[in-house]
């Protein structure tokens, strides 16, 4: 098996950026597979915000809301996955299902001994991270929710159906454009961040993989997982909630939303944030800010 490894360099002075990488091994299957992930704050924090990104992102989509955490006292923790960021990236697509990336968080997670989690995602950090406090209930206090879904099986939307086929026509996947089209706001340096991962295609099997990854069948690696999960949000969550949608996503918009609030149980109106897109975390100041005077905290 070929492991990449984007060349350190890539990634100095990403503007907004000033957070120390750590690393870690041992959390997948792969013999010196290497995990990325951002540690900001007191160990001993009272609340500790898990960050997941996903696609086609890595942990700098949250340099907005980890000065917001860490300003009110939190520490925060944000892996990028395999495939992503700073961490390694095998280059076979087929090395990377569901599972695989579930197991590295759950592993993620009792390795760093994480506990009084506040559970923050989006996109694929949402389909993977809402699936994990089911096996691990007494961590987890608190959950922070962003355009995402839980995949159980059901038939996909036009959006989707047109954005898998896209990504599947274009293996070289234009990370940093994407982002520009959707946050029309970054700055130049702010885009190139998002292209720093990748120096070329052999770096993108793990961009590439996850559009194919969603479960849009009820057979499909992860769905009987995600509907465990759905059951779990529904029936056993017993910590609060906090929901923001970015209202311009095509596809994880408003109504994909209003029914992942209705899973997810004493879950409160939502912040829609009318002029955001599917990355709302480039809106993410103003979403930390209201998620803390929501918990008072």
């Amino acid at each position: 098996m070929t492991i990449l490894r984007t060349p350190e360099e890539r990634f100095e002075n990403l503007p907004g950026f000033p957070f120390a990488p750590h690393y870690a091994e041992g959390l997948t299957d792969i013999p010196g597979l290497r995990i990325h992930y951002l540690d900001e704050g007191p160990r001993d924090a009272r609340h500790t915000y898990l960050c997941l990104h996903g696609e086609p992102t890595w942990c700098y989509l949250y340099r907005r809301m980890i000065p917001v955490f860490t300003a009110a006292g939190g520490r925060v923790v944000a892996p990028d996955f395999a495939g992503f960021g700073r961490s390694d990236k095998p280059e076979e697509d087929e090395t990377y299902g569901f599972h695989f990336h579930r197991r590295m968080l759950l592993a993620f997670i009792e390795r760093l001994d994480l506990k009084d989690i506040t559970l923050v995602v989006q996109d694929w950090g949402g389909l993977l991270g809402l699936t994990l406090p089911m096996e691990m209930p007494e961590r987890f206090t608190r959950l922070i929710v962003m355009n995402t879904a839980l995949a159980t099986g059901a038939a996909p939307s036009e959006g989707f159906v047109q954005w898998r086929a896209y990504v599947a026509a274009n293996p070289d996947l234009a990370v940093g454009k994407l982002m520009k089209r959707s946050c029309p706001h970054l700055t130049e340096a702010e885009t190139a961040a998002y292209d720093a991962p990748f120096p070329d295609v052999t770096y993108k099997a793990g961009v590439r993989r996850f559009p194919a990854m969603v479960m849009t069948d009820p057979g499909m690696e992860g769905a009987d997982t995600s509907r465990k999960a759905a059951r779990f949000w529904r029936e056993e969550w017993t910590g609060r909630s906090f929901m923001a949608i970015g209202a311009q996503d095509p596809v994880l918009g408003i109504p994909v939303m209003e029914a992942m609030r209705k899973v997810i149980r004493n879950c409160p109106e939502p912040l829609v944030l009318k002029d955001a897109g599917h990355f709302v975390q480039e809106w993410g100041d103003e979403v930390a800010e209201a998620a803390l005077a929501s918990f008072g905290g």
